[in-house]
C-alpha cells in the first residue's frame, strides 16, 4: 500500500498552487500522518510516505474514518481549496469489511463534492466499496495489495478526467462536465465601458486587458480572448477565434480606439455577448467543457435592465467578473456578477493594476459549472413571474382538515404577487376524480382569488386517485389555453396537500409533469408523507404535518422554500443515443381528417411542418410520408416522393381537410402496414432504418385497432399516438409503441406543447439488436385484450419464509382473482420449493378459477432447508414449461413465471435463469429485504421486473405493479412463437422435400418417392394455395421443380412418380440445407416467405452427413423455416438435430417402413400451429454500420504447394463478399509454415481493390515443419493489435480464418485458447490431411470448424463460412466496448508421459530382446497423439543415453519403429543411481517434452537386471518429490530391496526370474498404470527436530454463551475427562481453558499449571459465563492472539504440536472462516464438537471434517468421547514439506540469495549503480551463522564467482567485497550460461547451499540487455530446482525473457536505468520477505489406506521452514 501511495505521488505536481497530498490512516481510530498543507515539495511527501507504519488495530472503523477526513482533513485549516473549486479526491485502499456504518459519512463527502475512489482487496466488501466511492464505477478491485500496481493507471486516467459536478440554487439539470486537469483552457471575453463618461480612462482599461492577457497562455488549444467594447451599442473589436497567437492580441488590444456614445446600455451589451461572442460559430468551446469568463469593466450605471441577460449569461455557465469604478452602481455590478465577491471597485480605472493579482487569482481558481444551451429557451426567465396551482385532496379522510388547508392556500396565495403578466393561480380540489375551482387564466386580481378560496367546499368521495389528479393538471390545467405561460418560460409550480396513500398509481404522471418541467411541491400527512416525497420534484421539496390543522408550523419554511426557488425552465432532452450524425428515418404522418377534425386540422398540419423542419430530409437521410383517413384512408405523398425538405413543406402546405365518418383508424393503420411501409413506397426498413409513425387522432375509433396495431409493431414500427381529449386515451396507448410514447393534448391548437416531447423521443429511439443474429428484433407489446398466458407462481417454501408464508397464498390468490382462467384463456400452476422443488399443480390440472382458488387456499407451508432457487428455476423449466404439463408456448402464448424469493439462494441461479428466458419466458422476481436484490434482478427478465417488499405482508403494494407489468407484457419476437396478425390461412403453405439420393438409399428410394407421392395427396395444391418443390441430393443437389414450377397436384404426382435414383456419394446434407435456404426457399423460386407463408422442409435422410449440418439447419430455422426430418438407424440422431424440434424427427429402421410413420407424420405436419413471422422474422442490420477485422492464416508449408492456388482464390472470393472501406471491414493475410510472415495487417489498406491485387499475387512460401501454434501466436501478438490496425478495443469483432492442410508440429492448446481470450472469432478450414481434432480445437466452437477433401473443393463451405460469419455471437459488455466471448473447454482425455529406462549394462545382454519386445507391447496399449500419452526411452550402464524424448514424436508407430531398432548399449559398472538423475534432470523437463507443469501423471518404468554400484535413494527421493510414480522391475540377479526403495511403493516394485518372462508381469503393471492414483506427497526431508508425540499443547476453547446453559456442566465434565487422558506436565503436556460468548474470558494459560491435580481442580470449578451474541470468529482470533504465544506457555517454536480443541453449541454471529484459516495457516490443529445447531460450522473449522464430531445436545458428549480421544491421542507427526504456498516467518527465516551480475560492455556505466544496490539489499538481510548467505556472481562471455554462499559468515565481510567490486566487461552476453553456472556451481552443497535442508533459494538477476544464448533450458531448470529468480532489467533488456528467468512474470521488475534501482528495492524486499515456496506441483491429498489418513497442516519448527504435520491414527 505504501508503494502504491508512493508511485501515485510520483505521478502528481506537488508544489506551490499545484497539486497537495495527505495521508491519514486508519483501524479503530484514525491518524493524519500529514495534511494538505504539511508538505509543498513531492520530495517531502515521498520521504513521509516511506517511513509510514503500519498502526494495527481493530475493529477496522471505516465510517468513522471517513466521517474524520470530512472533518479534520478536507476543511481549509487543513489545507484544502475545496472552496476555491479544486477537485477534492479521496483514494481509500481498504483491506476488510467495516465493522461501523458507512452510509451516512460516504454521503456527506458526495455532498461536499469529493470524489472518492476506493480500491479493496477480495477481504473487502465490494458492495460497501461502491457505495462510498463517488460512482460504483469508481470502486476498484484486486485480489492482494501486491497487486495494487494493475490499477494504478485506471486510478490515474480517472483522476486526470475528473468529474466535477458542481450543485447550483438551479433545480435544473446540469450535466456532468469533464474537466481534464492537465492544461487549463478558458474562453476569456472583455467586455469594456466606450461611452463617454469612461474617455478619460480608457487607456487605464487598455492597459489592463493588456496586462491580464500576458498572464494567459494563449495558443489555438489553451486560453481564448474576444473583446468587445459598448456604449448604446455593443461592438466586437475580435471574437474569440479571430487571433491564435499573444502577439497577435496585444498588438490589436494596443491599436484600441475608444468608442463614445450614449447612454451607457448594459443589458444590452450582456445579451449581445450571449447571443454573438459565447457561440461555437464565434470559436468558443463551452460546449467541450471550456471555462467562459466574461470581465466586465463599468463605470457608469446602465440606463437599461441588467438583470435578465446577466442571468442568461449564468445559465449558460458564463462566470462573471464586474470591475466598476466609484461612478458605477456597485449593486447592480453585484447583480450582474456570478457572486457578490466577483464583484471588485476601484476608484479610478487608473487603479486598476491593484485588483489585477485578484482578478487573476479567482479565474484561476475558478468555479466550473456549465450549464448546457437550453434548446429552444430564447424567453427570459424573470422569477416575479411564476405559474402556481394548488392541488388539494378533497377525499373522505381529509374532511376535518379541509379548513386548514383552505387557510394554508389564502396564505400563500397572500404571499404571491398576483397579475396577469406576474403570478398566476389555480385550485384544483379532488378525490375520487377532479374538480378545477378555477384555471390560471380565470383571475387576474389576488382578491377575487382569495373570495373564491375562501368559499371552497369539501367535496368528499373515495378512493382517492392522486395519480388521475395529477395527471389531469398536466393535460387540462397547465395549458395553453388554460393560461399556462410555460412556452414563455414562466416557472410552473404545483402545489400538493395530500392526506392519504393513493390507490392508483403516481409515478408515470409525477414523471411526466417533471418531464415537462413543472416544479411540484407536496406537503402530506403521517399517512402520506411518503408518497408525496416521490411525487415531489425533489425530497427537500416535499414536508410532513402529523395532521393538516398543523400547517400553519411549516408555512414559514415552505414559502421560504418556494419564493427563492431559482427556476430555470428545462426544455425536455433525454439521452441521445442514437449518433445523430449517420440517424437515418422514415416518418410517416397519420392525420385525422374526419369530420370531427375540421377545426383543428389547420393546427395538425401546421405541427407536421414544424416537425419536418426538424428532420434532415436529404438523400440517405430521413424520410417522410403524409396519410389521411376517416373511413378510407389515403396517401398525400409516399416515403419516396420527395428528397427535398422544401418539396415535403410545399406539400404539406396545400394539404386540405379529408372530411368522412366514421373515423376508422384500424383500417388505416392496417393501410400504412401494407402501402406505406413498403420496400416499393419507399420504406427502409429491411435496412434496419428506424421506422415511425405519427398518428394525430381526435376521436374513438369505429373498428378495431388492436390487430392492425400488433400487427405494424411485429413489423417494429416505432408509433407515436397524439390525441386530444376527444380521443380514447387508452386506445391511443393501446395503439402507440409503448404507453409512454401516448401524448396528449387538449386541442389540436395546443400540438407545439408537446413537440419538443415528441422530437425527443423519436431521437432516442432504441433498436434492440439481438446478439444470436447481427440482426433487429423489435419488441412487441402483446395487448391484453383477449388475453392468452400461462402464469406461474414459483413460492419459496423454505424456512426462512414460514412466518410470510400466509401472506404470500394470500397473493397468489389476489393475482389469480385477476386472471381469465377458462380453458383457452389463461392458465395457472403453482410450484413451491426449498431444498427441492415441489408441483403443487400444473398448468393443465384445473380449467376453473375456483378450482385453482381453493388449492391455493390449502397450501401448506413446505419447509426445509438450504434454499436453492437455480434448481427450483431448472425444475420449471424442465417440468412446468413443457406441453405435457399444459405449456402452450409453442403456440405463441406468453409464458410467465412470478417468483416469490425469500432469501439468497445457497445454489447457481444463472444457468437456469438463462435457460428459461431462452425459451421466452418472461421472468418476474418479487424478494423481501432478506433477499440479494442483485439475484433477484439477474433472474427477472429484465431489472425492472425485479420487485422489492420489505416484508412479505406487504405484497398488495405491488400488486398493482405487478399486474400492470403482466398485462403490457413484452415478448421478444422468436421465428418460433410469432403472433401472427397478417391472416394466415393454414391451407397456405411452401413446402419442399429434401431427399437424400445417395449410393447408401438405393433399395429404398421407391418407397422414399411413394412417402412424397402420398403426403402431397394430401396437400391442397394450387398457385394460391399449397406450393412443392422436389430436390435429390447426394454429394451435390438436383432441383427436380420449384416451388412455382407446377400450379396442380396432378402435374406434381406425375413429375415425382418418375423421380430416378442419382446416386454418388459422399453425402453432404449441410451443403443441401444451405443449397435448399439459398436457391429453393426464394422469391424468384415460388416463396412466399415475405407474405408470411409458412416455410416447411421435409427431409429424408438415410447416412450420416459426412459436412457440417449445424450451421445451415441453424440458418434455415432462424429464416423462420419449420424443418421436418425422417431418418434411419443410420442417420436419426442427425436428423434429430437438424428438425426444428425433436418431436418434429421420426425414425423408421429401412425406408420401406415409412408407411408406418406416415399417419403421424402428417398429423403433426398438418395441425402444425404456425405462426410464422410475417416478412420474415429477422431484420438484416444494415450494413452500413457492421465491421469486421478479418485475418486470414494460410498454411504455406511444403505439403500445400498444389492447393495453394485455390487458397488464394478462397481468400480473393470470400473478400469480394466483404464491404473494404474506411470504417468497416479491414483485411489482414499472415502466411506460414515454420515460421510466420504477414503479407500486409489490417491497416495497410483501405480498398477491396488493393487487398484482392495483393492476394491475386500472393506466391507459396514454402518450408517445413509445419508450426501452426506459433502462427497462432504470431497472429495474436502482431496482427489483432491496434498498431496493426485492429479494433477490438472498439468492440468490432475479430475474425481468424485459419487454412491448415497438416497437422502442426507444434503446440496449439496454449495459444488457440489466448486468442479465444481476447474475443478472436476462429473458424478452421481443413482438408483431410489435417487433424480435424486439431482444428476444433483451435476453432471458436468445434462446429466452426470445417473441412473439404482437397484445396480445390473450397468453394463448397465458401456460402456456410460467410453465413456462420453474419451470425457470429458479438457478446459486448456494457463496462467497456470488447467482445467478450463465450469459450467452450473440451474434457480433456487421460494423458500420461511415460519414460522407459532400460538397463543396457553387459550382464542385460541375452535378455535385451525381451525388454525391446515388452517396450513394444507396452506402447502399443497407449494412445499416442499429440495431446495424449507422449512417451520417452532411456538406455543406462556405467552412462546414461536418452534413445528418443517425450518430444520427439508424435505418433506410435514412429515409436515402435524406433524401439524395434533399438541396440544394446553396453559398459559397467551398472550405475542406476546417475540413470536416475538424469532422467530427472534432462527427461522430466518441460523443453523435454514433460508436461508435469500442467498437471499430467509422469511415469517412470525401471527395467533393471542388477545391483546399482552407486547410490540409488537420493535420485529415485529427487524423482518422488517432482511427483514422478516409479515402476521397478527386476530378475533375479537384481536386489530386490533397492528396487523396492527406487519405486514409488514397495507394491509398485514387480519381479520376474528372467526378462524372457516380462509378458507375465504385463498385465500387472498395466494395470498399475491405468489406475495410478495421483496424490503424490513428496518424501519428507531431513526432519531436523525431534517431534515427541508425548509433547502437546492443548486448548479447549467452551461456548459459555446463553444458548448453552443447560449443556455445560456436560461440556466441563468432558474436559476434565479428557485431560485425565493427557500426560500432564512442564515438559509434556500443557493445557488451557478459555470460555467465551460475547467476549472472551481465559481460565488458565497453557503455562499456568504444570501438574493435572491443578488443572482438574480448576475445571471443576468453572461456571458458565453466559452472554449474547455468540462470537466464535473473535474468540478463535483471540486464541491465536494471546493463548498460542511463547509468552503464555505456546512450544510451537519448538515444534510441538498446537492443538485446539472447540466445544460450540450455536451459530456464530461473526464470521469464522477467517481466523480458522489464520489457525489452520499457524499449524494448528482444530478438533470440534458440535450440537445440531453448530456442525456444519463446527466442520468448517475443524482442521479436516473428520475432526469434527456433533451431538445431538452436548449431555450425549460421553458417548462421543472414546472415539474423540483416540483420534487426539494417536496423532503422529511426520514433517513433510510445505505444498502450493509457504509464508516464511521473517523471525526465523534462512534464505540463500545469490546475485548475477551483468558486468558486459553495456553496462559499463551503470555498474556503479548495480553495485550500490547488492550493498542496500545485503544491508537489509541477517548474515550470520545459519541465518542468511549471500553470493555474487557476475557475468558477460563467461561467468565468475565473486564469492560463494560459504565464503562469508558477516554482513561486514561480504559488504567490503561488494565494495571493491570491478566491472568486468566482454561480450556477447550470454545469460543462459550464467544461469547454467548458478545452477552447477553456486546453488550446490559445496557452495554452501542448503537447499537440501528446506531453505530458499534465491537468485537475483541484474540484466542490461537481451542475451546472445538461448535461456529457455537453464531457466526452466533452476525453476526446477526450486530457486526463486528475480529478474530486473533496464529499457535495454529484454522484458519477455525477464519475464521468463523469472520464477514468476511477476517476479520481473524493471527500470529505465540501473541508476534508478532504489526504486524497486522495497518490492524486492517485500517479494523476497513473503517468498512463495512452491515445492510440491500436486495439491496434497488425503491418502487412505488400511487405517491410516493423511491430514495436511501447518507447522513452524526451528528451521525456519514450515512444514506439514503427517497426522496418523
Amino acid at each position: 500500500m505504501r508503494d502504491f501511495v508512493q508511485r501515485v505521488v510520483e505521478k502528481l505536481t506537488v508544489e506551490e498552487n499545484r497539486d497537495r497530498v495527505s495521508v491519514v490512516q486508519y483501524s479503530r481510530e484514525s491518524e493524519a500522518h500529514f495534511y494538505l498543507n504539511t508538505y509543498t515539495t513531492k520530495e517531502d511527501v515521498v520521504d513521509t510516505v516511506k517511513g509510514l507504519r503500519h498502526k494495527g488495530g481493530r475493529p477496522l472503523n471505516t465510517g468513522a474514518a471517513l466521517q474524520y477526513v470530512r472533518d479534520n482533513v478536507f476543511i481549509a485549516s487543513s489545507g484544502s481549496r475545496r472552496l476555491e473549486g479544486v477537485p477534492q479526491i479521496l483514494i481509500l485502499l481498504n483491506g476488510g469489511r467495516s465493522f461501523d456504518n458507512v452510509d451516512t459519512p460516504a454521503s456527506a463527502l458526495k455532498e461536499l463534492g469529493i470524489l472518492v475512489f476506493g480500491i479493496g482487496t477480495r477481504s473487502s466488501d465490494s458492495r460497501e466499496l461502491q457505495k462510498i466511492s463517488y460512482d460504483p464505477s469508481y470502486a476498484l478491485s484486486v485480489s492482494e495489495f501486491t497487486d495494487l500496481p494493475n490499477v494504478q493507471q485506471q486510478l490515474l486516467s480517472a483522476m486526470s478526467t475528473v468529474i466535477v459536478q458542481v450543485t447550483t440554487m438551479t433545480t435544473t439539470v446540469i450535466p456532468t462536465i469533464l474537466v481534464e486537469s492537465q492544461a487549463p483552457r478558458r474562453d476569456v471575453v472583455f467586455l469594456l465601458d466606450g461611452s463617454d463618461g469612461t474617455r478619460s480612462g480608457f487607456p487605464a482599461m487598455r492597459d489592463f486587458v493588456q496586462r491580464v492577457v500576458e498572464t494567459l497562455g494563449v495558443d489555438e488549444n489553451k486560453d481564448r480572448v474576444a473583446v468587445v467594447q459598448y456604449s448604446r451599442d455593443p461592438a466586437a473589436q475580435f471574437y474569440l477565434n479571430t487571433y491564435t497567437t499573444k502577439g497577435e492580441i496585444l498588438d490589436t488590444v494596443r491599436g484600441l480606439r475608444h468608442k463614445g456614445g450614449r447612454p451607457l446600455n448594459t443589458g444590452a451589451a450582456l445579451q449581445y455577448v450571449r447571443d454573438n461572442v459565447f457561440t461555437a460559430s464565434s470559436g468558443s468551446r463551452r460546449t467541450e467543457g471550456v471555462p467562459q469568463l466574461l470581465i466586465l469593466l463599468s463605470g457608469g450605471r446602465s440606463s437599461d435592465n441588467v438583470d435578465t441577460p446577466a442571468s442568461a449569461l449564468k445559465e449558460l455557465g458564463v462566470l462573471i467578473f464586474g470591475i466598476g469604478t466609484r461612478s458605477s452602481d456597485s449593486r447592480e455590478l453585484q447583480r450582474i456578477s456570478h457572486d457578490p465577491s466577483y464583484a471588485l471597485s476601484v476608484s479610478d480605472f487608473t487603479d486598476l493594476p491593484n485588483i489585477q493579482q485578484q482578478l487573476l487569482s479567482s479565474v484561476e481558481a475558478v468555479v466550473i459549472d456549465v450549464t448546457p444551451e437550453s434548446t429552444t429557451d430564447l424567453v427570459d426567465h424573470d422569477t416575479s413571474r411564476k405559474d402556481v396551482v394548488f392541488l388539494v385532496d378533497g377525499s373522505d379522510g381529509t374532511r376535518n382538515g379541509f379548513p386548514a388547508m383552505r387557510d394554508f392556500v389564502q396564505r400563500v396565495v397572500g404571499k404571491l404577487n398576483v397579475g396577469g403578466d406576474k403570478d398566476r393561480v389555480s385550485v384544483v380540489q379532488y378525490g375520487r376524480d377532479q374538480e378545477v375551482h378555477f384555471y390560471l387564466n380565470t383571475y387576474t386580481t389576488k382578491e377575487d382569488i382569495l373570495n373564491t378560496v375562501k368559499s371552497l367546499r369539501h367535496r368528499g368521495g373515495r378512493p382517492l386517485n392522486t395519480g388521475a389528479a395529477l395527471q389531469y393538471v398536466r393535460d387540462n390545467v397547465l395549458t395553453a389555453s388554460s393560461g399556462s405561460r410555460s412556452q414563455e418560460g414562466v416557472p410552473q409550480m404545483l402545489i400538493l396537500l395530500s392526506g392519504g396513500r393513493s390507490s392508483d398509481n403516481v409515478d408515470i404522471p409525477a414523471s411526466a409533469l417533471k418531464e415537462s418541467g413543472v416544479l411540484i411541491f407536496g406537503i402530506g400527512t403521517r399517512n402520506s408523507s411518503r408518497e408525496v416525497q416521490r411525487i415531489a420534484t425533489d425530497p427537500s421539496f416535499s414536508q410532513s404535518v402529523s395532521e393538516f390543522t398543523d400547517l400553519p408550523s411549516v408555512q414559514e419554511q415552505f414559502f421560504s422554500s418556494l419564493i427563492t426557488v431559482q427556476v430555470e425552465a428545462i426544455p425536455i432532452t433525454p439521452t441521445v443515443i442514437v449518433d445523430q450524425s449517420i440517424a437515418r428515418k422514415d416518418v410517416v404522418f397519420l392525420l385525422d381528417g374526419s369530420d370531427g377534425t375540421r377545426n383543428g386540422f389547420p393546427a395538425m398540419r401546421d405541427f407536421v411542418q414544424r416537425v419536418v423542419e426538424k428532420l434532415t430530409v436529404e438523400e440517405n437521410r430521413d424520410r417522410v410520408s403524409v396519410v389521411q383517413y376517416s373511413r378510407e384512408s389515403e396517401a398525400h405523398f409516399y416515403l419516396n416522393t420527395y428528397t427535398t425538405k422544401e418539396d415535403v413543406v410545399d406539400t404539406v402546405k396545400g394539404l386540405r381537410h379529408k372530411g368522412g365518418r366514421p373515423l376508422n383508424t384500424g383500417a388505416a393503420l392496417q393501410y400504412v402496414r401494407d402501402n406505406v411501409f413498403i420496400a416499393s413506397s419507399g420504406s427502409r426498413r429491411l435496412e434496419g432504418v428506424p421506422q415511425i409513425l405519427i398518428l394525430l387522432n381526435g376521436g374513438r375509433s369505429f373498428d378495431n385497432v388492436d390487430t392492425p396495431a400488433s400487427a405494424l409493431k411485429e413489423l417494429g414500427v416505432l408509433v407515436f399516438g397524439i390525441g386530444t381529449r376527444s380521443s380514447d386515451s387508452r386506445e391511443l396507448q393501446k395503439i402507440s409503441y409503448d404507453p409512454s410514447y401516448a401524448l396528449s393534448v387538449s386541442e389540436f391548437t395546443d400540438l407545439p406543447n408537446v413537440q419538443q416531447q415528441l422530437l425527443s423521443a423519436m431521437s432516442t429511439v432504441i433498436v434492440q439488436v439481438t446478439t444470436m443474429t447481427t440482426t433487429v428484433i423489435p419488441t412487441i407489446l402483446v395487448e391484453s385484450q383477449a388475453p392468452r398466458r400461462d402464469v406461474v407462481f414459483l413460492l419459496d417454501g423454505s424456512d426462512g419464509t414460514r412466518s410470510g408464508f400466509p401472506a404470500m397464498r394470500d397473493f397468489v390468490q389476489r393475482v389469480v382473482e385477476t386472471l381469465g382462467v377458462d380453458e383457452n384463456k389463461d392458465r395457472v400452476a403453482v410450484v413451491q420449493y426449498s431444498r427441492d422443488p415441489a408441483a403443487q399443480f400444473y398448468l393443465n390440472t384445473y380449467t376453473t378459477k375456483g378450482e385453482i382458488l381453493d388449492t391455493v387456499r390449502g397450501l401448506r407451508h413446505k419447509g426445509g432447508r438450504p434454499l436453492n432457487t437455480g434448481a427450483a428455476l431448472q425444475y420449471v423449466r424442465d417440468n412446468v414449461f413443457t406441453a405435457s404439463s399444459g405449456s402452450r408456448r409453442t403456440e405463441g402464448v406468453p409464458q410467465l413465471l412470478i417468483l416469490l424469493s425469500g432469501g439468497r439462494s445457497s445454489d447457481n441461479v444463472d444457468t437456469p435463469a438463462s435457460a428459461l428466458k431462452e425459451l421466452g419466458v418472461l421472468i418476474f422476481g418479487i424478494g423481501t429485504r432478506s433477499s440479494d436484490s442483485r439475484e433477484l434482478q439477474r433472474i427477472s427478465h429484465d431489472p425492472s421486473y425485479a420487485l422489492s417488499v420489505s416484508d412479505f405482508t406487504d405484497l398488495p403494494n405491488i400488486q398493482q405493479q405487478l399486474l400492470s407489468s403482466v398485462e403490457a407484457v413484452v415478448i421478444d419476437v422468436t421465428p418460433e412463437s410469432t403472433t401472427d396478425l397478417v391472416d394466415h390461412d393454414t391451407s397456405r403453405k411452401d413446402v419442399v422435400f429434401l431427399v437424400d439420393g445417395s449410393d447408401g438409399t438405393r433399395n429404398g428410394f421407391p418407397a422414399m418417392r411413394d412417402f412424397v407421392q402420398r403426403v402431397v395427396g394430401k396437400l391442397n395444391v394450387g398457385g394460391d394455395k399449397d406450393r412443392v418443390s422436389v430436390v435429390q441430393y447426394g454429394r451435390d443437389q438436383e432441383v427436380h421443380f420449384y416451388l412455382n414450377t407446377y400450379t396442380t397436384k396432378e402435374d406434381i404426382l406425375n413429375t415425382v412418380k418418375s423421380l430416378r435414383h442419382r446416386g454418388g456419394r459422399p453425402l453432404n446434407t449441410g451443403a443441401a440445407l444451405q443449397y435448399v435456404r439459398d436457391n429453393v426457399l426464394t422469391a424468384s423460386s415460388g416463396s412466399r416467405s415475405q407474405e408470411g407463408v409458412p416455410q416447411m422442409l421435409i427431409l429424408l435422410s438415410g447416412g450420416r452427413s459426412s459436412d457440417n449440418v449445424d450451421i445451415p439447419a441453424s440458418a434455415l430455422k432462424e429464416s423462420g423455416v419449420l424443418i421436418f426430418g425422417i431418418g434411419t438407424r443410420n442417420s436419426s440422431r442427425e436428423v434429430q438435430r437438424i428438425a426444428t424440434d425433436p418431436s418434429f424427427s421420426q425414425s423408421v429402421s429401412e425406408f420401406t417402413d415409412l408407411p408406418s410413420v406416415q399417419e403421424q407424420f402428417f398429423s403433426s405436419l398438418i395441425t402444425v400451429q404456425v405462426e410464422a413471422t410475417p416478412i420474415t422474422p429477422t431484420v438484416i442490420v444494415d450494413q452500413s454500420i457492421a465491421r469486421k477485422d478479418v485475418v486470414f492464416l494460410l498454411d504455406g508449408s511444403d505439403g500445400t504447394r498444389n492447393g495453394f492456388p485455390a487458397m488464394r482464390d478462397f481468400v480473393q472470393r470470400v473478400v469480394e463478399k466483404l464491404t473494404v472501406e474506411e470504417n468497416r471491414d479491414r483485411v489482414s493475410v499472415v502466411q506460414y509454415s515454420r515460421e510466420s510472415e504477414a503479407h500486409f495487417y489490417l491497416n495497410t489498406y483501405t480498398t477491396k481493390e488493393d487487398v484482392v491485387d495483393t492476394v491475386k499475387g500472393l506466391r507459396h512460401k514454402g518450408g517445413r515443419p509445419l508450426n501452426t501454434g506459433a502462427a497462432l501466436q504470431y497472429v495474436r501478438d502482431n496482427v489483432f493489435i491496434a498498431s496493426s490496425g485492429s479494433r477490438r478495443l472498439e468492440g468490432v469483432p475479430q475474425i481468424l480464418i485459419l487454412l491448415n492442410g497438416g497437422r502442426s508440429f507444434d503446440n496449439v492448446d496454449t495459444p488457440a485458447s489466448a486468442l479465444k481470450e481476447l474475443g478472436v472469432l476462429v473458424f478452421g478450414i481443413g482438408t483431410r490431411s489435417s487433424d480435424s481434432r486439431e482444428l476444433q480445437k483451435i476453432s471458436y466452437d468445434p462446429s466452426y470448424a470445417l473441412s473439404v477433401s482437397e484445396f480445390t473443393d473450397l468453394p463448397n463451405v465458401q456460402q456456410q463460412l460467410l453465413s456462420a460469419m453474419s451470425t457470429v455471437i458479438v457478446q459486448v459488455t456494457t463496462m467497456t466496448t470488447t467482445v467478450i466471448p463465450t469459450i467452450l473447454v473440451e474434457s480433456q482425455a487421460p494423458r500420461r508421459d511415460v519414460v522407459f529406462l532400460l538397463d543396457g549394462s553387459d550382464g542385460t545382454r541375452s535378455g535385451f530382446p525381451a525388454m525391446r519386445d515388452f517396450v513394444q507391447r507396452v506402447v502399443e496399449t497407449l494412445g499416442v497423439d499429440e495431446n495424449k500419452d507422449r512417451v520417452a526411452v532411456v538406455q543406462y550402464s556405467r552412462d546414461p543415453a536418452a534413445q528418443f524424448y517425450l518430444n520427439t514424436y508424435t505418433t506410435k508407430g514412429e515409436i515402435l519403429d524406433t524401439v524395434r531398432g533399438l541396440r544394446h548399449k553396453g559398459g559397467r559398472p551398472l550405475n542406476t543411481g546417475a540413470a536416475l538423475q538424469y532422467v530427472r534432470d534432462n527427461v522430466f523437463t518441460a523443453s523435454s517434452g514433460s508436461r508435469r507443469t500442467e498437471g499430467v501423471p509422469q511415469l517412470l518404468i525401471l527395467l533393471s537386471g542388477g545391483r546399482s554400484s552407486d547410490n540409488v535413494d537420493t535420485p529415485a527421493s529427487a524423482l518422488k518429490e517432482l511427483g514422478v510414480l516409479i515402476f521397478g522391475i527386476g530378475t533375479r540377479s537384481s536386489d530386490s530391496r533397492e528396487l523396492q526403495r527406487i519405486s514409488h511403493d514397495p507394491s509398485y516394485a514387480l519381479s520376474v526370474s528372467d526378462f524372457t518372462d516380462l509378458p507375465n508381469i504385463q498385465q500387472q503393471l498395466l494395470s498399475s498404470v491405468e489406475a495410478v492414483v495421483i496424490d503424490v506427497t513428496p518424501e519428507s526431508t531431513t526432519d531436523l527436530v525431534d517431534h515427541d508425540t508425548s509433547r502437546k499443547d492443548v486448548v479447549f476453547l467452551v461456548d459459555g454463551s446463553d444458548g448453552t446453559r443447560n449443556g455445560f456442566p456436560a461440556m466441563r465434565d468432558f474436559v476434565q475427562r479428557v485431560v485425565g487422558k493427557l500426560n500432564v506436565g512442564g515438559d509434556k503436556d500443557r493445557v488451557s481453558v478459555v470460555q467465551y460468548g460475547r467476549d472472551q474470558e481465559v481460565h488458565f494459560y497453557l503455562n499456568t499449571y504444570t501438574t493435572k491435580e491443578d488443572i482438574l481442580n480448576t475445571v471443576k470449578s468453572l461456571r458458565h459465563r453466559g452472554g449474547r451474541p455468540l462470537n466464535t470468529g473473535a474468540a478463535l482470533q483471540y486464541v491465536r492472539d494471546n493463548v498460542l504465544t511463547a509468552s503464555s506457555g505456546s512450544r510451537s517454536q519448538e515444534g510441538v504440536p498446537q492443538m485446539l480443541i472447540l466445544l460450540s453449541g450455536g451459530r456464530s454471529s461473526d464470521n469464522v472462516d477467517i481466523p480458522a484459516s489464520a489457525l489452520k495457516e499457524s499449524g494448528v490443529l482444530i478438533f470440534g464438537i458440535g450440537t445440531r445447531n453448530s456442525s456444519r460450522e463446527v466442520q468448517r473449522i475443524a482442521t479436516d471434517p473428520s475432526f469434527s464430531q456433533s451431538v445431538s445436545e452436548f449431555t450425549d458428549l460421553p458417548s462421543v468421547q472414546e472415539q474423540f480421544f483416540s483420534s487426539l491421542i494417536t496423532v503422529q507427526v511426520e514433517a513433510i514439506p510445505i505444498t502450493p504456498t509457504v509464508i516464511v516467518d521473517q523471525s526465523i527465516a534462512r534464505k540463500d540469495v545469490v546475485f548475477l551480475l551483468d558486468g558486459s560492455d553495456g553496462t559499463r556505466n551503470g555498474f556503479p549503480a548495480m553495485r550500490d544496490f547488492v550493498q542496500r539489499v545485503v544491508e537489509k538481510l541477517t548474515v550470520e551463522e545459519n541465518r542468511d548467505r549471500v553470493s555474487v556472481v557476475q557475468y558477460s562471455r563467461e561467468s565468475e564467482a565473486h564469492f560463494y554462499l560459504n565464503t562469508y559468515t558477516t554482513k561486514e565481510d561480504v559488504v567490503d567485497t561488494v565494495k571493491g567490486l570491478r566491472h568486468k566487461g566482454g561480450r556477447p552476453l550470454n545469460t543462459g550460461a550464467a544461469l547454467q553456472y548458478v545452477r552447477d556451481n553456486v546453488f550446490i552443497a559445496s557452495s554452501g547451499s542448503r537447499r537440501l535442508e528446506g531453505v530458499p533459494q534465491i537468485l537475483i538477476v541484474l540484466n542490461g540487455g537481451r542475451s546472445f544464448d538461448n535461456v529457455d533450458t537453464p531457466a526452466s531448470a533452476l525453476k526446477e530446482l526450486g530457486v526463486l529468480v528475480f529478474g530486473i532489467g533496464t529499457r535495454s533488456s529484454d522484458s519477455r525473457e525477464l519475464q521468463k528467468i523469472s520464477y514468476d512474470p511477476s517476479y520481473a521488475l524493471s527500470v529505465s536505468e540501473f541508476t534508478d534501482l532504489p526504486n524497486v528495492q522495497q518490492q524486492l524486499l517485500s517479494a523476497m520477505s513473503t517468498v512463495i515456496v512452491q515445492v510440491t506441483t500436486m495439491t496434497p491429498t488425503i491418502l487412505g489406506k488400511k487405517n491410516m489418513v493423511l491430514i495436511s497442516s501447518i507447522c513452524t519448527l526451528t528451521s525456519g521452514f514450515e512444514y506439514l504435520i503427517a497426522l496418523t491414527f
